[in-house]
């Protein structure tokens, strides 16, 4: 498979970019309360630029929703009528920090412990070689990229329009055994898909149940997450009606990857939610009702791979965390405010690569969180 597709398909990011000083979001009315943009007019706005195919978004404010939007179109050239805001859609690595908090419940539960090592936890990666020093690398590294574990897409070896082969998670960690390590363990973050599948593996042995239903357990049902699912096997998709991305190939012509490998994702980004539902998780997790502090700080202290802070909404006027997902055909940001009070959860579908298309999606939310600037 050649580069630039490699290159798309590794664009599942969880950055998370901590912008300016706390203070309350959006412009305030006379009353005091927050004064939002029209989410309809920045969706519409966000459609029309060339390569954005639809876009929905939700506002919450203390788990209410305040704003909603829809534009565009389901599918390519105006086809398919427009989905409803509360549609469904891959949330991609934000799905890495559902798996995290996970695993350190498992922690809290005194199954497992941030410094174990790999080999201890999963020794058929050191019996198998499936993943070089296995017996120096741990839970805390996987968590936080600092493992030094290439990133399975890097192979070459994931076909993204193959939506039918079923590739098994340690075959994913195979495959990036045979890309070379640029570091040792724990000099720094660098971002790769394979420390998550790991861990997804890591809870699947520990528990003894497959990944999909300890999300679902441990997350989803307390959270009254009852659309949110994780698909694990093709051809599973997205259920009820949906927006659909294209990938562009060297020609330009363009393919609908609606029916993206599920295998390929997992716990790298695999989970498909709504707008309400992926805010009422990122308001639990910041507001600590997932985890104790002392293990959340495990995951909130990660040093953050990513795209850098950049693109500073509002002007840094207030604290604002920006978690992405995203793969071919698809770019999924939630921004989330410091005391988990703001949820501004946006999903766009693409008909171009997604490093183009990050800052028009950051002017939309900040013309929905800060109107007027």
């Amino acid at each position: 498979m050649n580069r630039a597709i490699v290159t798309r398909i590794a664009g599942l990011a969880c950055a998370v970019l901590a912008l300016g000083a706390a203070v309350p979001p959006a412009a305030a009315t006379a009353a005091g309360r927050p004064r939002f943009g029209d989410a309809q007019r920045a969706l519409d706005t966000l459609t029309a630029a060339d390569g954005v195919v639809g876009a929905l978004g939700e506002l919450y404010v203390d788990g209410k929703r305040v704003g909603k939007g829809s534009a565009g179109s389901r599918l390519l050239d105006g086809k398919g009528g427009t989905v409803s805001s509360g549609a469904r859609y891959r949330i991609g690595s934000q799905t890495k920090l559902m798996v995290a908090t996970v695993v350190m419940q498992l922690v809290g539960e005194g199954r497992l412990r941030v410094d174990d090592t790999l080999a201890d936890v999963l020794p058929e990666t050191a019996e198998q070689d499936l993943v070089e020093l296995a017996d120096r690398i741990t839970v805390r590294q996987l968590i936080d990229h600092t493992s030094g574990v290439p990133n399975y897409f890097e192979s070459g070896k994931i076909d993204p329009l193959d939506f039918t082969t079923y590739v098994r998670p340690a075959h994913l960690v195979r495959l990036a055994r045979g890309v070379p390590r640029q570091q040792e363990p724990g000099e720094k973050a660098s971002y790769s898909n394979t420390n998550y599948i790991l861990l997804g593996m890591i809870i699947e042995r520990l528990t003894g149940h497959t990944l999909a239903d300890e999300l679902d357990r441990r997350l989803f049902t307390p959270l009254g997450m009852h659309r949110t699912y994780l698909p694990a096997k093709p051809p599973e998709g997205i259920r009820g009606p949906h927006n659909h991305g294209y990938l562009p190939d060297e020609q330009g012509g363009l393919h609908d990857v609606d029916r993206i490998n599920a295998s390929h994702l997992w716990a790298a980004g695999g989970v498909v939610s709504t707008a309400e539902e992926v805010s009422d998780f990122h308001r639990a997790y910041t507001q600590g009702t997932l985890l104790p502090p002392r293990l959340q700080e495990v995951i909130d202290g990660r040093k953050r791979p990513g795209p850098p802070d950049g693109e500073r909404l509002c002007g840094g006027l207030f604290e604002l965390r920006e978690i992405v997902g995203g793969a071919p055909g698809f770019h999924a940001p939630t921004y989330v405010s410091a005391d988990g009070r703001l949820q501004f959860a946006m999903s766009v579908t693409l008909s171009v690569r997604n490093d183009g298309v990050r800052p028009m999606v950051g002017q939309a939310a900040e013309a929905v969180l800060c109107p007027g600037r």
